[in-house]
C-alpha cells in the first residue's frame, strides 16, 4: 500500500510540474509557480479546494486557478477586439475618407466660383466677394453638423445678392435700403430667374443632406463598435472552465467541444446579440444612402454645379431684365435717379466672358486625395456586405478558431467542461431573453443591458436620419419647415439637366413626374397693411423679417447683382 501510495505521489507531482511548466510557458508566470501548494488529506493527495474547475485531482492551487481566469478573461476580450478590427476600421477609414473628400468638394467648389466669376465679371463680382464666402461658410457648417437649414441658407444667399445686384443692373437709378427690401419680399412674384433657383435647392439640398447623413452614420457605426466591445465580462466562470481547466486536470493541449464554445459565447454576447436586428437595418441604410449618392444625389455634381447653376440664373435675368425692372417699378414705386454716374469700362463690366466649365456624366473630377465619388461608394459598399449579421455570428466566428475551440467533427475527443467527451446540452439561441437555459453562463434576463438599449436608441436615431435623407429631407428641419425643408417637399422630382441617367420618371419609384406647376409653393407672407396689393406708398416703410429674408422665393433675385453692372455688356 505504502508503496502504491508513493508511486501516485511521483505521478502526481510529474503531472504538476508539467502542467505549471505549461502554463509558465504559455502564460509567463514567474518561477515562483513551480512551488504549488499541496495538502494531503485521508484519501491520498489531492489540491487546494477549487472554485471554478471540477473538484477532482488537478495541477492548479487556487491562486493559480484566479490567474488562469484573469487570463481567460482577458483572451475573450482580444478575441472580441480581433474579430471587430474588420468593422472599426471601415468605420475609422471611411469616415476620414468620406470627410476629407465631401469637404474638399466644398473648397473646390467655392475656388472654381471664384476663379470663374472673376475672369467673367472682373470687379463686379470681387466687390460682392463676401455674399459668396457666407455661403460656403453655411454650407460648411451645415455639413459639419451645424444647426442650419438649407433651404434658408440659399434663401438668403439670393437674397442678398438681389439686394446688392438689383442697384447694378439699374445703374441710373439710386435705391434705398427699405426699396431693396421691397424688391426681395416680392421675388417670389417676380422670378427673374425662372426655375434654376428651385432646381438649384434641390440638388443641392439632397446631396448635402445625404453627404451629411452619410459621414455621420460612419461615425456613429465606429463609436458603436468601440461601445460594443467593451464587454463587462460576468461570464468568467465559462470562460475559464471552458478554456484552462482541462490545463489543471492536467490535458492542456485539449480543446473545448465547439457547443461548449458555443454556449459560453452566447452566453457572454447575450446583450451584443440583441444588436442584430437595429445593426442590420443599419448597414442597409447606410448601404441606400451611399448608393443615393453615387446616383440621384452625387455630392459631387452638385458641389460643382453651383456657380453652373448661378451662371444660368444670371443669363435668364440677362434676357428679362427689362420687363423684370418694369415689375419692380409699378409694385414699388419709381425710384430716384442717381446724382451722377461714370460709365464702366467694357472691361470691368466683364465684356470677355468665358463659358463655365462643366463636367459631362463620365468626367468626373477627382480631388487632391487622387479619388473620386464613385471609388469610394464601390469600396464602401463591397465592406458593409459582409457587416450584416455581426453581432449575432461573433460566437460562432469566435468558436470556428482552431485555437479557441475543437473542429465539430471532432465531438468525442474535446474537452466537455468535466473531462474528454462527447458536450451533451443543446447550443442556446442568440440574444438575452434565449439564455434563459443556458447550462454554462448565468445570465439574468429580467434586467436588460442598460448600456446596450442605449446602443439600441443610438442605431435606431441614425438608421431614422438615414433612411429621411434617402428621400432629400432633413429630419432636424423637417417640422420647422413644414414639408418643404432641406429638400423635404421635393423628394418627388428629378431633373434631366441635374442627374445624369436620370429621367423625371423611373419605372423603380412607380410614381408620375410631377408638374412643376402643381408644385406647393410656401406659405405666403403676410404682408403689411395693403401687402395684398404693391403699393408704392408704404413699400418703403416694411419692416423686415428673418422669415422674409429666408424664403425662397428670393432665389431668383439672388443673380441680380452679377446682372446689374454688367447688363449694358450683356445687352
Amino acid at each position: 500500500t505504502a508503496i502504491l501510495i508513493d508511486c501516485v505521489c511521483v505521478c502526481v507531482c510529474v503531472c504538476v510540474c508539467v502542467c505549471v511548466m505549461y502554463a509558465r510557458i504559455r502564460l509567463s508566470l514567474p518561477e515562483s509557480w513551480l512551488t504549488v501548494p499541496w495538502a494531503r488529506g485521508a484519501d491520498g493527495w489531492e489540491s487546494e479546494h477549487l472554485r471554478l474547475c471540477p473538484q477532482d485531482y488537478t495541477c492548479c492551487s487556487s491562486q493559480m486557478e484566479e490567474t488562469l481566469a484573469l487570463q481567460s478573461e482577458r483572451d475573450f476580450l482580444r478575441a472580441i477586439e480581433e474579430n471587430s478590427q474588420f468593422l472599426l476600421t471601415t468605420f475609422t477609414q471611411r469616415h476620414r475618407r468620406f470627410d476629407e473628400f465631401f469637404r474638399e468638394l466644398i473648397d473646390l467648389s467655392e475656388k472654381s466660383m471664384n476663379q470663374m466669376f472673376t475672369k467673367t465679371y472682373g470687379r463686379l463680382f470681387t466687390q460682392n466677394a463676401h455674399v459668396f464666402q457666407e455661403l460656403f461658410v453655411e454650407l460648411r457648417r451645415y455639413y459639419s453638423g451645424g444647426s442650419v437649414s438649407l433651404s434658408e441658407v440659399l434663401s438668403d444667399f439670393w437674397s442678398r445678392l438681389v439686394e446688392r445686384v438689383f442697384s447694378l443692373v439699374n445703374p441710373q437709378y439710386q435705391f434705398s435700403e427699405d426699396y431693396l427690401e421691397c424688391v426681395s419680399k416680392h421675388a417670389e412674384q417676380l422670378q427673374p430667374f425662372g426655375d434654376v433657383p428651385r432646381k438649384l435647392r434641390v440638388q443641392v439640398s439632397r446631396a448635402f443632406i445625404a453627404a451629411r447623413a452619410l459621414s455621420q452614420g460612419l461615425a456613429t457605426g465606429r463609436d458603436i463598435v468601440n461601445k460594443a466591445t467593451k464587454v463587462n465580462s460576468e461570464c468568467v466562470r465559462g470562460l475559464m472552465r471552458q478554456w484552462y481547466c482541462p490545463l489543471c486536470r492536467g490535458m492542456p493541449s485539449l480543446r473545448p467541444c465547439h457547443s461548449l464554445c458555443l454556449n459560453v459565447m452566447k452566453g457572454c454576447l447575450a446583450n451584443q446579440g440583441d444588436l442584430d436586428t437595429e445593426w442590420n437595418n443599419f448597414i442597409d441604410a447606410l448601404y441606400q444612402v451611399s448608393e443615393k449618392l453615387e446616383g440621384p444625389f452625387n455630392m459631387e455634381l452638385a458641389a460643382d454645379s453651383i456657380s453652373v447653376k448661378v451662371s444660368e440664373a444670371i443669363m435668364h435675368m440677362q434676357e428679362n431684365s427689362v420687363s423684370i425692372s418694369t415689375k419692380v417699378f409699378q409694385g414699388c414705386g419709381n425710384p430716384r435717379p442717381a446724382p451722377g454716374r461714370s460709365k464702366r469700362s467694357p472691361k470691368e463690366s466683364g465684356g470677355n466672358r468665358r463659358p463655365f466649365r462643366t463636367y459631362s456624366p463620365e468626367e468626373k473630377p477627382t480631388t487632391a486625395a487622387g479619388t473620386n465619388l464613385d471609388r469610394l461608394v464601390t469600396e464602401l459598399k463591397e465592406r458593409l456586405r459582409p457587416m450584416r449579421g455581426f453581432w449575432v455570428s461573433l460566437p460562432h466566428t469566435i468558436c470556428n478558431d482552431e485555437k479557441m475551440a475543437a473542429d465539430v467533427t471532432n465531438e468525442d475527443r474535446c474537452w466537455n467542461g468535466q473531462t474528454r467527451g462527447r458536450y451533451l446540452p443543446d447550443v442556446t439561441g442568440d440574444g438575452l431573453v434565449s439564455q434563459i437555459n443556458n447550462p454554462e453562463v448565468e445570465v439574468d434576463i429580467a434586467r436588460p443591458d442598460v448600456r446596450t438599449r442605449q446602443l439600441i436608441m443610438e442605431l435606431r436615431v441614425v438608421t431614422n436620419k438615414l433612411r429621411h435623407a434617402q428621400s432629400g429631407q432633413d429630419m432636424d428641419f423637417m417640422d420647422s419647415e413644414e414639408g418643404s425643408g432641406s429638400g423635404g417637399g421635393d423628394h418627388g422630382e428629378r431633373y434631366n439637366d441635374d442627374w445624369p441617367g436620370y429621367g423625371p420618371y423611373s419605372p423603380s419609384n412607380n410614381k408620375p413626374p410631377r408638374n412643376p406647376a402643381s408644385n406647393p409653393a410656401k406659405p405666403p407672407r403676410v404682408r403689411e397693411k395693403n401687402g395684398a396689393k404693391w403699393n408704392r406708398n408704404n413699400g418703403h416703410g416694411r419692416v423686415r423679417s428673418a422669415a422674409s429674408q429666408l424664403t425662397l422665393s428670393l432665389v431668383p433675385l439672388l443673380s441680380l447683382p452679377f446682372m446689374v453692372t454688367v447688363a449694358p455688356m450683356w445687352r
